[in-house]
């Protein structure tokens, strides 16, 4: 197979230590509310998904009614806390620079959160322009739907079947894959969990990584094949 045309990185989880962050913040506001659940368990249990379909999920199983403010009080909090903690994840700068084809951010996380984070970590001089958020995009449709893989293929020229993302959750892995891209996963953040690495694979990713120094020679080695 010809070398990809284009590498997405997922940024929370991938790029910048933030899940679990978010997490804690997330998990003092549902114990509030009358659910507890330790940040951990969240972390594992909702990973990639934004917190309305967390709140969405916990009240079909559960029955607790949540107020809509919850979400607002989610971003706010979280968005603080990352102001202070975020942090990038070991070899993110180096693993990104590596890439000598074009490359770009596909998040669920909002414009000002990406923003905010990359700038704080020093990651958005090699992202300037092409960090797309699922919430921006015309469908607003969030991750494990295709929409904003697809969005980002489209706007950068690309051709999804050359495409390659890197993904920490089980959720992009789907949205990736439904969006007809290759997939390589990661669990080199602190919110990784026993499992992961076998979640993300039984999700559709090719192979899995824990460190950035190892993603060079992975995605040189998936390049001379193709995954069907």
């Amino acid at each position: 197979m010809a070398a990809f045309d284009l590498v997405i990185f997922d940024c929370d989880g991938v790029l910048v230590d933030s899940e679990i962050v978010a997490a804690r913040v997330e998990a003092e506001l549902l114990a509030a509310a009358g659910y507890e659940i330790a940040a951990e368990e969240l972390a594992e249990r909702y990973a990639g998904l934004t917190f309305k379909d967390i709140l969405l999920s916990i009240e079909r199983q559960a029955a607790i009614p949540f107020q809509a403010s919850l979400i607002d009080q989610a971003e706010s909090l979280v968005d603080q806390r990352l102001a202070d903690e975020a942090r990038a994840i070991d070899g993110a700068h180096a693993a990104v620079s590596s890439v000598k084809v074009k490359r770009c951010i596909c998040s669920n996380s909002t414009e000002h959160r990406l923003d905010s984070m990359l700038e704080r970590t020093r990651l958005k001089p090699l992202f300037e322009g092409r960090i797309f958020s699922a919430r921006a995009i015309p469908s607003g449709k969030p991750k494990p739907a295709p929409d904003v893989f697809l969005h980002a293929t489209k706007t950068m020229g690309a051709d999804p079947g050359r495409t390659l993302v890197v993904e920490d959750s089980v959720p992009g892995v789907h949205g990736a894959r439904s969006a007809g891209m290759r997939v390589v996963g990661f669990t080199g953040a602190s919110s990784t969990y026993p499992g992961h690495a076998d979640a993300l694979t039984e999700a559709g990713a090719e192979t899995v990584i824990r460190r950035w120094a190892d993603f060079p020679g992975v995605m040189a080695a998936l390049s001379q094949w193709s995954d069907n």
